[in-house]
């Protein structure tokens, strides 16, 4: 389902790294991400929601660009 928010995603489970491609551009990874959150993101409906209510209030992350 399209997003207004994410644009494209990546999950490296040897890491726990799930890179966020957002719309405008910007490339972030989110650190230490457990499988089984990346799991209730991909399965939601809104990305830009899931991502606000659990990603970026628990996981470090950073820019890549």
């Amino acid at each position: 389902m399209p997003s207004s928010v994410v644009n494209h995603y990546f999950y490296i489970p040897e890491t726990e790294i799930l890179r966020i491609i957002y719309q405008s551009g910007s490339i972030y990874d989110y650190l230490k991400v457990p499988q089984g959150i990346f799991d209730k993101f991909r399965a939601a409906k809104s990305k830009g929601q899931f991502l606000n209510a659990v990603i970026k209030r628990k996981f470090k992350f950073r820019k890549i660009s």
